[in-house]
């Protein structure tokens, strides 16, 4: 039997398929769309049993061609373009491909765990619990997310269920194979290029009675994103919808600290502060943009309850070990 991980060459899916082939997983038939050519290289190191463009998936869905043949779907793939405008596009491709993919594993008894997103929430102010009342997206993407876990919980509510489905509201995900996201790559990402490239980095000044490069959310490892994936494949009656974060919110000047001083341990040069980056001119704030103004979470932090509940007990990195494990992996190459 094999698995299907979507969005196989991205961030997350890469490194879910690097994590099934490290525990001997080989007949994973990787889904994703290479019009951006360059993603390739995620999948250059894994072994996988097919690739598929999600298109033609779809139609071999539809097809009856892989009936009996998949034992699990890890559907990692999603336009995870926050500002993008186009609503036909962002519904069609993760509120209508994500229903299509959930009936048929639910017609085939197969596993089916998915990507929400904590965006979800919106600007927080309401609490960051899987539950009706804190759910006020603020940008189409939130709602397209938002809609299909309406689903989820719809059938859950009637017993509609024949196999598993898990979905995990993720928080600020960081960590390695997300070169090719630009823009939508982390901010550790962009700090570390930064920083390579100028002895400098830039974060948002104060805004919303935040101070400077103190908006602060719940940043997590794909490492441990990984982790939680794996968990609920090997615990296959675990159903629902689950924050993924640390339960631990930081301020981006945390993430800016890390970055620099791991570089800086790297040329073994001695750690700086906050206060010693911002007066040598190493950590900048620049104007908070005009666009993001009313659209901008503040503040995030993953309230883990369910899914402790559920009984996934593992510790999760803080900035200062993920983020440091990252900036030394990207220094190796």
């Amino acid at each position: 039997m094999a698995i299907i991980v979507t969005g196989a060459a991205g961030f997350i899916g890469s490194n879910v398929v690097k994590a099934l082939n490290d525990r001997g997983e080989r007949d994973i038939i990787a889904v994703d769309n290479l019009t951006r050519g360059d993603k390739f290289r995620n999948l250059v190191d894994l072994d996988i049993l097919h690739y598929m463009d999600k298109h033609d998936f779809i139609e071999a869905l539809a097809a009856g061609e892989f009936d009996g043949e998949v034992s699990a779907i890890l559907h990692q793939g999603a336009c995870s373009d926050t500002m993008e405008h186009n609503g036909k596009y962002m519904m069609d491709n993760n509120y209508q491909y994500t229903l299509t993919l959930f009936e048929w594993a639910q017609q085939e008894e197969a596993q089916f765990i998915y990507a929400s997103s904590a965006a979800t929430y919106g600007n927080g102010r309401q609490g960051f619990i899987e539950t009706p009342d804190c759910e006020k997206p603020l940008n189409v993407y939130g709602y397209s997310k938002l809609l299909f876990d309406q689903i989820v919980r719809r059938r859950m509510e009637d017993e509609r269920i024949t196999a598993q489905v898990a979905g995990f509201r993720y928080f600020n995900v960081y960590g390695s194979r997300e070169q090719h996201k630009e823009r939508m790559a982390s901010v550790a990402f962009h700090h570390f290029n930064q920083y390579r490239e100028s002895g400098k980095v830039k974060l948002f000044g104060e805004y919303n009675d935040y101070p400077a490069g103190g908006h602060t959310r719940d940043f997590i490892s794909v490492e441990d994103v990984v982790k939680v994936n794996l968990w609920f494949l090997d615990n296959p009656e675990v159903c629902g919808i689950y924050n993924v974060g640390t339960g631990r919110a930081q301020p981006f000047n945390d993430i800016a600290v890390t970055v620099v001083n791991t570089c800086r341990a790297a040329d073994g040069l001695p750690p700086l502060s906050l206060a010693e980056l911002v007066s040598q001119g190493i950590l900048e704030y620049t104007d908070f943009p005009e666009a993001l103004k009313g659209k901008y979470q503040c503040f995030t932090e993953a309230d883990l309850t369910l899914l402790r509940e559920a009984g996934y007990d593992q510790a999760f990195l803080t900035v200062e070990q993920g983020v440091g494990r990252y900036v030394e992996a990207l220094l190796r190459g």
